[in-house]
């Protein structure tokens, strides 16, 4: 079963970069206001439910937990986007879409790597 959790503090943040170092994590950030993320959200929905990878998933809401969503922007590198899904190992961003490409089968790709790495330094 994949695990899941949200996280609300920059604590947990740097607990999930430091677990990201012994195995993939999926990072999910949702606007619970937007419709687009909602959607989104979905779609990981049943990426969990399927469980087909035993990869965490964690989220954070963009709203709610500002300052965390913040630090993941800047300690990744990555620009901010809502909804968006990051797939982080070592630290790092592997892979990332945003809006209507956050989908089921989309993060399935990225975890088999029939996509290209976004950062091909890992």
């Amino acid at each position: 079963m994949v695990e899941f959790k949200e996280i609300t503090c920059s604590r947990e943040f740097e607990e999930i970069l430091d677990e990201s170092c012994r195995h993939k994590i999926i990072l999910f950030k949702h606007s619970t206001t937007c419709p687009i993320s909602a959607r989104a959200w979905q779609e990981v929905q049943d990426f969990i439910r399927e469980g087909s990878a035993e990869v965490p998933v964690v989220m954070i809401k963009v709203i709610e937990s500002r300052p965390v969503c913040n630090q993941a922007t800047e300690d990744l590198g990555v620009k901010h986007q809502s909804p968006q899904v990051l797939l982080l190992s070592n630290k790092k961003v592997l892979w990332h879409a945003s809006h209507q490409s956050v989908t089921k089968n989309e993060i399935k790709k990225a975890l088999a790597g029939e996509i290209s790495p976004f950062n091909l330094s890992v």
